[in-house]
């Protein structure tokens, strides 16, 4: 057998979607360390690296229905910033990031689809 790491959930304690993932992590008998995004938001470092391991696009990353992101006008605004723009932005209020934000030392995790959870991390 493998050694599997600890898997890092980033979630906010009052959203909905992030209540069911923690649902299934744990009917799935999957161990995980939980952080809140908003009062431990992610380095821009881990991010940068979660961004690159993940294949994802960075929009994929961002919050798009919160109220933060719709404040800050970014759906105008991120097409013409630099990657490392986006990083910057997105790191700099953990309501602007889509969660539960989900990894380990192989495989990310975008929000919670139970299809995507069961491929992932069973």
């Amino acid at each position: 057998m493998g050694i599997h790491l600890t898997m890092t959930f980033y979630c906010y304690p009052k959203c909905g979607t992030c209540k069911k993932a923690k649902q299934w992590l744990e009917a799935n008998g999957v161990a995980y360390d939980e952080h809140h995004i908003v009062e431990d938001t992610p380095s821009k470092a881990v991010m940068m690296g979660l961004i690159e391991r993940s294949g994802l696009d960075i929009k994929k990353f961002f919050n798009t229905s919160g109220q933060k992101y719709r404040e800050l006008n970014l759906k105008d605004k991120l097409p013409d910033m630099t990657h490392e723009e986006k990083v910057d932005v997105l790191v700099s209020d953990g309501m602007l990031m889509k969660r539960p934000l989900t990894y380990d030392d192989q495989h990310v995790t975008v929000g919670f689809k139970e299809e995507q959870f069961e491929q992932t991390w069973k």
